[in-house]
C-alpha cells in the first residue's frame, strides 16, 4: 500500500517530500527499486533525490540499469563518487559493464583509487566466469589468531562486507587454508585457535571457472558463499548466492531462446527494439527454411507413389509432427538432466537404452490407436493402415533415439546443447520421417 500511495504522489505532483520518506522508511529497499520502473525519467531523479542517503546506495543496486544510467547522468560527480563506493565490489562491476564508455569514464573517475583498482580487475576476466562475477568485500583471518580476535576483526571490518557469515582462512601468503562459519566461531572458546577450528575441507571456485560450473557447486552444495583463488591458490574473492541465482536465471533463460530457435538477447522482452527481436529470429528461419529444402527433395522423390495413391500425402503433416514432438521430449529432458549433473557424457549407451525402449511403449500404443483410426475412416484398407502404423512406430523410435543422442554429442563437440534442441533435430527428424514413410509406403503397397 506504502508503494501504491509514494506511486501516487509522485504521478500527482505532490512532492511531499516529508510524507514520501516517511512511507520509504517502511518499504523494503528491493521494493523500493520497483517504484522507479513505473516513472518517467524525470520522476525518477526526483525521487532518488528524496531517498535518504542511509538507503540511496542500497536502493540504486537494485534498479535496472537503464534507470540507473537517468540517475548518474542527473547526479553531481561527488554523489556519484559516493554512491559508487557504497556499492559492493560486484554489484559496481555489473552497474559499470551495462553504461556507454563515455559514462563510465565519468564513474570511474569519481571512485576512490583502492576501489577503481578492484572493479578495473575484475572488469579484466573473461565473461561468464568466475572471477567476473565475484566480490572482494569479505572477512579473513589468520590461523594463528584467537577467536576472540578474530571477533574483534569482524566488528572492526564486517559492516562493510557482502557476508560475515562464512569468514576465510589464510596465511600470510593469502594462500587459502580453511574456512570457518559465525556458528563455529559463537560456539568455540575465546582462547580457541582458528586453525584449530577451521574446515579444511574446501570447496573454492578458480577466477577461471566457468560460472555455469560454480552455481552447480552451490547447488550441490548448498553453500552461501563460496571462496575464489587464483591459479597459486591465493584468495582473491567470494561469490555469493544472490549473484548465482541471477547466473542461473540467465543460463535458463538462454538456453530457452536457443531451444526456440532465437539468438540469445541480454535485454528483457520489452526494451529490445522489433529491429532487434527480427535479426535474433531471422538466422535460424533462414537456416530452418532452407533445410525445408532437404523434406520437399524427399517428397519430390516419390511424386510417382503419390499421384498413385493421393491419401498417402495426406498422413505426412501426422508423421513430421508426432516424430518432431517424440524428439523434443527426449532432448528437453536430456538437455534438463545434464543441466543439473544428472546425466553425463558416460551416460550415452544408458540414455540410448531408456530412449529405445520409451519409444517402443510410445510407437506401439500410438500406432495401435493409429491403425483402428485409419481402418475405420479409409475404408478398412488394411495395408494402408499398416504401412501408416509401421511408419509412425519407426519414427517415434527414431525421434525418442535421435532427440537423446544428440544433446550429449554436441556437448562432446563443447557445443552448447539448447542448440541441438529445436532447430536442428527438427530438421532430422522431418527428413528421416519421410524417408522411413515412403519407404514403407513402396515396401508394404508396392508403389
Amino acid at each position: 500500500m506504502n508503494k501504491d500511495e509514494i506511486l501516487e504522489l509522485i504521478k500527482d505532483g505532490s512532492l511531499d517530500i516529508a510524507k514520501i520518506k516517511s512511507l520509504l522508511s517502511d518499504i523494503n529497499t528491493v521494493d523500493i527499486a520497483e517504484i522507479f520502473e513505473e516513472l518517467d525519467r524525470e520522476k525518477v531523479i526526483q525521487l532518488f533525490r528524496i531517498l535518504p542517503k542511509a538507503i540511496a546506495s542500497d536502493v540504486f543496486a537494485y534498479v535496472d540499469s537503464e534507470h540507473q544510467q537517468t540517475i548518474v547522468e542527473a547526479l553531481t560527480d561527488s554523489e556519484i563518487g559516493d554512491i559508487i563506493n557504497k556499492l559492493f565490489v560486484d554489484d559496481a562491476v555489473d552497474f559499470i559493464e551495462e553504461l556507454p564508455a563515455n559514462v563510465v569514464k565519468r564513474v570511474l573517475q569519481n571512485v576512490p583509487f583502492a576501489k577503481r583498482k578492484i572493479i578495473n580487475q575484475i572488469l579484466q576476466y573473461p565473461d561468464n566466469s568466475a572471477g567476473s562475477i565475484m566480490t572482494t568485500e569479505y572477512v579473513d583471518l589468520r590461523e594463528d589468531a584467537k577467536v576472540r580476535e578474530a571477533f574483534d576483526t569482524i566488528r572492526s571490518i564486517g559492516l562493510n562486507k557482502e557476508t560475515i557469515y562464512n569468514c576465510y582462512v589464510i596465511r600470510r601468503d593469502r594462500l587459502l587454508v580453511g574456512a570457518v562459519s559465525a556458528k563455529t566461531l559463537m560456539l568455540a572458546r575465546p582462547q580457541d585457535l582458528i586453525g584449530d577450528i577451521m574446515d579444511m575441507n574446501l570447496v573454492y571456485a578458480r577466477t577461471t571457472d566457468d560460472q555455469e560450473a560454480v552455481a552447480e557447486k552451490f547447488k550441490k552444495y548448498g553453500f552461501l558463499a563460496m571462496p575464489v583463488v587464483d591459479k597459486e591458490d591465493r584468495l582473491v574473492g567470494i561469490i555469493t548466492v544472490d549473484d548465482i541465482v541471477q547466473v542461473i536465471v540467465e543460463e535458463s533463460t538462454e538456453d530457452m531462446e536457443k531451444m526456440a530457435a532465437i539468438v540469445p538477447s541480454e535485454n528483457p522482452y520489452l526494451k529490445t527494439s522489433v529491429f532487434n527481436h527480427s535479426k535474433n529470429r531471422f538466422l535460424w528461419m533462414l537456416i530452418l527454411m532452407l533445410s525445408a529444402t532437404i523434406t520437399g527433395t524427399i517428397i519430390s522423390s516419390f511424386e510417382e507413389g503419390l499421384t498413385v495413391l493421393p491419401i498417402l500425402i495426406a498422413f505426412v503433416p501426422m508423421l513430421m509432427n508426432t516424430g518432431g514432438i517424440a524428439g523434443s521430449q527426449a532432448s528437453t529432458l536430456i538437455i534438463r538432466g545434464m543441466a543439473v549433473g544428472e546425466i553425463g557424457l558416460r551416460d550415452i549407451l544408458v540414455v540410448i537404452w531408456k530412449e529405445l525402449r520409451v519409444g517402443i511403449l510410445c510407437g506401439f500404443g500410438l500406432g495401435i490407436v493409429n491403425f483402428i483410426r485409419v481402418y475405420i475412416t479409409n475404408s478398412h484398407n488394411w495395408k494402408l493402415c499398416l504401412t501408416i502404423s509401421i511408419s509412425l512406430f519407426s519414427t517415434i523410435l527414431m525421434a525418442k533415439t535421435i532427440g537423446g543422442i544428440l544433446p550429449i554429442f554436441a556437448k562432446r563437440l563443447r557445443i552448447d546443447p539448447a542448440v541441438m534442441s529445436a532447430p536442428l533435430l527438427t530438421t532430422i527428424v522431418d527428413a528421416l520421417s519421410l524417408v522411413i514413410y515412403f519407404s514403407f509406403s513402396k515396401l508394404i503397397l508396392g508403389l
